[in-house]
């Protein structure tokens, strides 16, 4: 699977089956755990057989089923764009677990941050987790809004490299599905924005990452 592919496959996913995740799995995840660390300067961590952190009422009211495994994305509280950073290295491990056979759902209330096993250093913060397994189902697509409500290029004026990136952008998650974000190409350069609003900094840096993988081009 390409990450085109994985981009296009991956939806969000909260029922997992009962299975510990596989050795080789685990291995590559936190390989490409510390590269995204190493970069990016977070602490990201992949959380193992916990089932303590998804037993809360919102998890049981938002229908999560056996989310024993998950993705803590940790980083310093005074970190500069850190839930935008956060987004990014988040969907770029998103889309390595769905190339690797695993469904993934996005998490920013439904789980405990008092039960949550990641380690955080005195001046970090769990900015969100990120539900991981082998799911029960695939999901189903989102819908998205038009893409001239996303983007004031008009279609036939696009590249095709900037075109793909705006299709990949258009399948990523957002908070509730509200798309917040809007695409605009300058010279030769995209440039993405958000408006406020609750979790939009993370979902910049997950709509960025999913641009650029599609596309091929750094925004």
């Amino acid at each position: 699977m390409t990450v085109r592919e994985a981009i296009k496959a991956r939806h969000s996913v909260r029922q997992f089956k009962d299975m510990a995740i596989r050795e080789e799995d685990r291995e590559e995840l936190n390989d490409l755990i510390e590269v995204c660390n190493r970069e990016s300067g977070l602490n990201i961590q992949l959380i193992c057989d916990d089932p303590e952190c998804f037993n809360t009422l919102a998890a049981k009211y938002g229908k999560f089923k056996n989310a024993n495994h998950y993705i803590a994305l940790v980083g310093p509280k005074d970190m500069e764009n850190l839930a935008e950073k956060c987004g990014y290295y988040g969907q770029r491990l998103v889309l390595a677990a769905q190339m690797l056979g695993m469904n993934t759902c996005w998490v920013a209330g439904s789980y405990s941050k008092g039960k949550c096993k990641a380690d955080s250093e005195k001046g970090e913060k769990i900015v969100c987790v990120i539900a991981l397994g082998y799911g029960e189902v695939q999901g189903n697509p989102h819908r998205s809004k038009p893409m001239s409500k996303l983007c004031d290029v008009a279609e036939e004026d696009m590249p095709v490299w900037f075109k793909n990136g705006l299709i990949g952008a258009m399948m990523a998650p957002t908070a509730l599905n509200q798309q917040k974000f809007h695409v605009t190409l300058e010279g030769d350069t995209a440039k993405i924005t958000t408006k406020m609003g609750p979790m939009t900094k993370i979902d910049l840096g997950i709509v960025k990452y999913n641009f650029e993988a599609a596309s091929g081009h750094k925004v």
